[in-house]
């Protein structure tokens, strides 16, 4: 059975029906890649998986566990971590305090993940006593995907990771976010999708609240018409 399930989900915005039956399921050590374009509901549905817009109708199961109807410290606490599209750090806080906040009560554990994204995100070991918001918008980003690894157990939930960087940070992100599959299992959401069909190994495209295709990353890659179709891509 995959890691992540979500079964026929629907959710509503004030009166908006925006998740219109959205099924989707994550395989342990993937990154499966949400695409869409935007208004599609790709964010809606990953904080809708996180609790935080109630689910109307569907179900959601993490690791044989249904998770939908939990808060989200709950979710959260069950092992999904959280990248937000805007990153959702402390401002005031170093990036050591960040780290320190992250490892909490969890011991030789965390320090072992505390150091395996340092190896995997050096930057932030050079701006160690640096307070968050000083840093550039991929460093962000790096501390962000670092933060949430730390607490998880299983599974990243990532949104919109490469907006607004360079194409050099963009290409570290991607670099890191592919050897993160060797310790996680990764829902990335993602318009760039240079980036992300480099990366993925499934994918699920998002139109109008609605999964309209899904499969293998290789095939989506040659398919031009379903690229143009719903990506906009030529």
């Amino acid at each position: 059975m995959a890691l992540l399930q979500v079964n026929n989900i629907e959710t509503y915005l004030d009166q908006f029906h925006i998740l219109q039956g959205v099924s989707l399921s994550v395989e342990k050590g993937t990154i499966t890649v949400l695409f869409g374009r935007n208004g599609a509901g790709k964010t809606t549905t990953l904080r809708s998986i996180m609790g935080f817009h109630r689910i109307e109708n569907g179900e959601v199961y993490y690791d044989n566990t249904k998770v939908n109807g939990l808060s989200t410290h709950l979710i959260s606490r069950k092992g999904i971590g959280y990248v937000p599209e805007n990153q959702g750090i402390f401002h005031d806080l170093t990036v050591e305090e960040t780290f320190a906040l992250a490892r909490g009560k969890n011991g030789e554990e965390a320090e072992e993940k505390i150091e395996w994204m340092l190896e995997l995100f050096p930057d932030l070991k050079q701006f160690w006593y640096k307070k968050s918001g000083l840093l550039s918008g991929g460093q962000k980003q790096m501390l962000a995907i670092s933060r949430a690894f730390i607490n998880s157990d299983g599974l990243l939930l990532i949104d919109e990771p490469s907006k607004g960087l360079s194409p050099i940070m963009i290409e570290k992100l991607m670099v890191a976010i592919l050897k993160m599959k060797e310790k996680t299992t990764v829902l990335l959401v993602e318009q760039n999708f240079m980036m992300a069909s480099q990366i993925g190994d499934y994918f699920y495209i998002m139109d109008n609240g609605r999964i309209v295709h899904n499969g293998f990353m290789e095939e989506l890659r040659e398919d031009k018409e379903t690229c143009h179709k719903y990506l906009g891509i030529s």
